[in-house]
């Protein structure tokens, strides 16, 4: 059984019941879902409750006209678009200059032609339809824009971006924030043994680590090549050896096999954290995590290094 396309949301607002009954009989069937308001105060909480894609609002109402109730609506919802149809007996070009000026897509002179009414709502759809798409496509191209396309992970610029706010407010409400910088022990004999592709299970395979033990108020993400990163928040000096330990323990205790050969990996991270009222910019963590990371490697690689918190 074909399943019936869902209702496009129609708010009408006429102060006239007679005007509401004509629209609400020329739009009766399954394809609108009506809403009815009589003035532009109970239209804008109708449209607030329920985001209506199409609103045809009557140029005369009783607390302020069809124009302005437009550019309230527009206001409202700066991130959706709605396609507005103003109604009016008015057919000087000045007036309806003026309405679409307000920010109206379209008009329509009274007494209306059913025919031509479903004819301009069928082009609001069409708008609607192509809006909807295009926000789609930029919300997808977005999150290509943030996200390592091998690993899933947010990448470089989404990590700074996050961070950048997250050392704000962390030093205007005064907790802590940490910058975990980790790097794979001889990622290059891997490639140069097994290929690339095993190279890249490997990335993959510490990559769904770090989401398995990212918490939603933290971040982790690739930089580039067998480089990650993670920022942590609200974590204490006392806890930071030991969740980044657990990090490096569950790593090496992962097995890959490439070509009937078991083998593990282990990696090396350093950290640096913050908690103060004067943030340094989140370069610095990070330079100062990779300092810590090379200790650790200096060190005999697989090992946890971690720095003081930074001087506020």
């Amino acid at each position: 059984m074909t399943k019936a396309p869902p209702r496009l949301p129609v708010l009408v607002v006429d102060d006239s019941p007679f005007s509401r009954k004509l629209l609400e009989h020329a739009l009766s069937g399954d394809s609108y879902s009506l809403l009815l308001a009589e003035n532009a105060n109970e239209a804008l909480q109708l449209f607030k409750e329920h985001r209506p894609s199409i609103v045809i609002t009557d140029w005369m109402l009783p607390d302020c006209s069809g124009p302005e109730l437009c550019q309230r609506i527009r206001a409202e919802s700066p991130d959706s678009y709605t396609y507005v149809i103003l109604l009016t007996s008015m057919t000087e070009k000045e007036d309806i200059v003026k309405g679409l000026s307000s920010g109206a897509d379209d008009y329509l002179t009274k007494p209306f032609d059913r025919g031509e009414l479903l004819a301009r709502i069928g082009v609001g759809k069409r708008i609607i339809d192509l809006h909807r798409e295009i926000d789609a496509k930029n919300k997808l191209l977005e999150e290509m824009a943030h996200t390592d396309s091998l690993t899933g992970l947010p990448n470089r610029r989404a990590i700074e971006e996050w961070a950048g706010r997250q050392l704000r407010g962390a030093a205007r409400h005064g907790y802590s924030l940490w910058v975990v910088h980790a790097d794979l022990d001889s990622f290059k004999i891997i490639n140069d043994s097994h290929g690339h592709a095993a190279g890249d299970e490997v990335l993959r395979g510490f990559a769904t680590i770090l989401k398995e033990n990212t918490r939603a108020s933290d971040i982790s993400g690739r930089m580039g090549g067998d480089e990650f990163l993670v920022v942590l928040t609200h974590v204490q000096q006392d806890q930071i050896q030991l969740i980044v330990e657990r990090l490096r323990a569950r790593f090496a205790a992962k097995k890959f096999s490439f070509g009937g050969e078991g083998i593990s990996v282990t990696v090396s991270l350093g950290a640096c954290g913050f908690q103060g009222k004067q943030p340094p910019e989140f370069s610095y963590l990070v330079r100062q995590a990779d300092q810590a990371l090379y200790c650790a490697k200096r060190a005999g690689r697989n090992q946890v290094k971690i720095e003081l918190f930074s001087p506020s």
